[in-house]
């Protein structure tokens, strides 16, 4: 079982904001793959099905961003799922411009605080996350009017194409094709 993971904040007020770009690679993994992610239970929605062969769980906590790590310990807990070796987490990445996405293996939280609550309930950095480019900060603006913002129509169009990026680099990931995913995607330049 494999479990992939998009961080986001619940409630419509959220919808297509940077700071949800984890729940809208989760929405496009649902729609290609045909995953209802409609199940409530351990502080989150979530559906169960098949990638490629692969049994997976999708999985949008529902506990608000800096309480994410909550719903991922539940359902790692229930679903007996390794973290370490089963476990893709999709998120938003200030530092990246739009349109682009990183692949990491383990590391700091750098920032998020999403992915912060998800290492401290779970108790390691050693898990596999894709990075979606929400864009910096303006200077003189505050982080947190920044990431519940929404893209310009120009954004979006590039975040659109990042999101499905991002649901292809999961499902390599998910398939341990973790060299693969890197290659195809933490080099590919913006337009």
């Amino acid at each position: 079982m494999n479990l992939i993971v998009g961080l986001g904040n619940p409630t419509k007020k959220y919808e297509k904001t940077r700071h949800n770009l984890g729940f809208d690679a989760i929405d496009e993994l649902a729609d290609k793959y045909g995953i209802k992610v409609t199940n409530r239970k351990f502080n989150s929605l979530y559906g169960e099905g098949v990638i490629d062969g692969n049994k997976v769980v999708l999985l949008k906590p529902q506990t608000f961003m800096n309480e994410s790590g909550i719903a991922v310990e539940e359902i790692c807990s229930y679903f007996k799922i390794d973290p370490e070796k089963e476990m893709v987490v999709l998120f938003d990445d200030i530092s990246l411009v739009p349109g682009r996405i990183r692949i990491r293996l383990k590391g700091s939280a750098g920032g998020h605080n999403g992915v912060k609550s998800i290492i401290a309930h779970i108790k390691t950095d050693a898990f596999m996350r894709v990075k979606i480019g929400a864009g910096a900060k303006p200077e003189d603006g505050d982080l947190a009017d920044h990431v519940l913002s929404r893209f310009s129509k120009a954004e979006r169009v590039k975040i659109d194409e990042a999101i499905k990026d991002a649901a292809d680099a999961a499902i390599l990931l998910m398939e341990g094709r973790s060299d693969e995913a890197m290659s195809r995607f933490n080099g590919k330049k913006e337009e």
